[in-house]
């Protein structure tokens, strides 16, 4: 067993976040990543994502997104930045340690892997918001004898082409997998709700811009909220048109599924071969289970990152932790420092080695 000045949980953009913030204050933390390099989910997100916000919006404290401030960046573009990022942090990352457990004894965290015990009086949890995907209870899936995937693990579209396919979900992922499927495959999006669209460069500008002149994307609202607003899509120019041409075509949810037929709200039956699932996620913090840190939900008990059942426990990377861009790269570092500073921790500061704050463009 080793004692650590602070653990950070997580090693993807919010933990890198969180070690920065915790280098800067004169902290040696310990990182401890589940996966083989310290670059959380994106390597396994679908291969034609790219990011919704230009590169200008999509850094981290101390490093400029490399490249056209303006372009926006493909997703191994993110894999590398976060690559060079950790390499230049000078913290002490350790892969493969996945955490099983956290218990706390006499004010002090230890934290539990497969093959280590570390302890530490402060720990962040840093796996995000998006590490547990969330599968809705549809009347029917379980007995579904087709195929049922959720967006974590559509990767492309070729192994779909001739296949009828239904994609559940309103936000950015379902339109782009639905567009992109439908390139190759007669696909439904089913929603709840209509999808609302929003231009993605308004004026000649990206939204991003207007966002962070008005201040609007850093705004701290996010703790005021019980329910969180659906975003609307970020729509280039192409989703919109590409629904409005039935591709995909968009309905109202299927009332149920029997065998590998769907039931339409007017009560047509089709079959399907596969049901995807962009319905979103949830927090992934089952290694807190044990301290009583969750609630019923198993979502954290929290006040802007800070845990409100133990002192010395903080959150980063939650989606709307404190503001709407919480939960991306833009983001996770100004929720980073603002837990940092509010943990108990000593305040000397030192300056870290390099990640130095970027200059201004």
């Amino acid at each position: 067993m080793s004692e650590h000045d602070a653990i950070v949980i997580g090693g993807g953009q919010a933990g890198l976040a969180a070690a920065r913030a915790l280098r800067t204050h004169g902290l040696q933390p310990v990182v401890l990543e589940a996966g083989a390099e310290p670059v959380g989910s994106w390597p396994r997100y679908y291969d034609s994502l790219t990011l919704f916000s230009p590169a200008r919006y999509s850094s981290l404290p101390g490093l400029a997104f490399p490249g056209d401030p303006e372009h926006y960046p493909h997703r191994d573009e993110v894999v590398g930045y976060l690559r060079r990022y950790a390499g230049c942090l000078d913290a002490d990352i350790r892969t493969h340690h996945r955490v099983d457990t956290v218990t706390r004894d006499e004010g002090m965290f230890t934290v539990h892997t497969a093959g280590a015990e570390l302890t530490a009086p402060i720990v962040i949890a840093a796996t995000g918001g998006f590490s547990r995907p969330y599968r809705p209870a549809l009347s029917g899936l379980d007995t579904f004898t087709g195929t049922v995937l959720h967006s974590s693990d559509y990767r492309e579209s070729a192994s779909f082409a001739g296949q009828r396919v239904v994609v559940v979900g309103a936000g950015n992922s379902a339109v782009q997998i639905a567009t992109e499927l439908a390139e190759r495959a007669q696909v439904t999006l089913a929603t709840r709700t209509p999808v609302r669209f929003a231009p993605q460069r308004p004026l000649g500008r990206d939204v991003h811009f207007w966002s962070a002149a008005i201040g609007f994307d850093h705004l701290p609202i996010g703790h005021l909220l019980r329910t969180p607003p659906t975003s609307p899509v970020n729509d280039p120019g192409r989703y919109r048109a590409a629904i409005r041409a039935g591709r995909p075509d968009q309905r109202r949810m299927f009332t149920t599924i029997e065998g590998h037929e769907v039931v339409w709200a007017d009560g047509k039956r089709e079959a399907v071969d596969t049901i995807l699932l962009a319905t979103g996620f949830h927090p992934g913090l089952s290694y807190l289970d044990s301290v009583g840190a969750l609630d019923s939900t198993r979502r954290p008990r929290h006040d802007r990152g800070l845990s409100t059942t133990h002192s010395g426990l903080g959150y980063v990377g939650l989606e709307w932790q404190r503001s709407f861009a919480s939960a991306t790269l833009r983001g996770v570092g100004r929720d980073a420092e603002y837990v940092v500073q509010r943990l108990p921790l000593s305040r000397s500061t030192t300056r870290a080695k390099c990640c130095q704050p970027a200059r201004a463009r």
